[in-house]
């Protein structure tokens, strides 16, 4: 059997945005990928707000998590950022509410998030290394090392981090959401690749297929049906 064959598989998966059905389909599309063999899974981060389901696509990854210690990681993204900061200080709240917190709020009976998930929300990691590929919410500063990253800038950064990354080599291909791609389709660059393909605008929910032997990703699945986009070795489109 080849080394492809019995590689473990990690998925990454990009902003949910409260669309649990869309998830659903996303994971049942990574899990017939994967067959047999291991799979990891790495969630990007803003499960909540703008969507219909926040506190059901919070209790759906709490379970998979759950269930399968180790191997479902789940980022923390700007807007769980939002709502930890605004459940803790009430000045915090306008900020949260200017982003869509209101579909969140109405999902928890109009009042605050449970105990239980803003406990969970409030643990969550802001990155995870596997060694190839460094997985964020929103990006990186260049200029500083991966090990070094401030939280803020893993939970918002834009620019200068999409127009440059290419130009530094941090060793990892930096695997982020955040900026959503109204054309639907996730953009893979030499060093960076961009999953937000704006599943609650309208687009798809994506996911990357990786496995341990290329830091590039073999194939892009999402809740879509005929939606399997299969890449060549080095992440090349074949």
């Amino acid at each position: 059997m080849s080394a492809d064959a019995v590689s473990p598989l990690t998925f990454a998966v990009g902003d949910i945005h409260g669309c649990l059905d869309k998830l659903n389909r996303v994971i049942a599309a990574c899990e017939a990928y994967a067959g047999g063999r291991p799979a990891r899974y790495v969630f990007l981060g803003d499960y909540i707000d703008r969507g219909p389901h926040s506190r059901d696509v919070v209790e759906l990854l709490r379970q998979r998590q759950a269930a399968r210690p180790g191997m479902i990681v789940c980022l923390r993204g700007n807007h769980e950022q939002m709502a930890i900061d605004a459940h803790a200080s009430e000045r915090a709240m306008p900020l949260w509410l200017a982003n869509n917190a209101a579909s969140t709020l109405r999902n928890y009976g109009g009042g605050r998030i449970s105990d239980e998930h803003l406990a969970w929300l409030t643990a969550l990691p802001f990155c995870h290394d596997d060694g190839l590929r460094f997985f964020v919410h929103a990006g990186v500063d260049l200029d500083a090392p991966l090990d070094r990253q401030e939280p803020e800038v893993m939970l918002w950064m834009r620019e200068p981090f999409l127009t440059y990354c290419d130009e530094i080599d941090r060793g990892r291909l930096i695997v982020h959401g955040h900026t959503p791609l109204r054309t639907g389709k996730p953009d893979l660059r030499r060093r960076r690749l961009n999953l937000d393909t704006a599943a609650v605008m309208g687009g798809p929910l994506t996911a990357a297929a990786f496995d341990d032997t290329q830091a590039p990703p073999l194939a892009f699945l999402t809740d879509g049906d005929g939606e399997r986009r299969s890449l060549g070795r080095g992440g090349a489109l074949s």
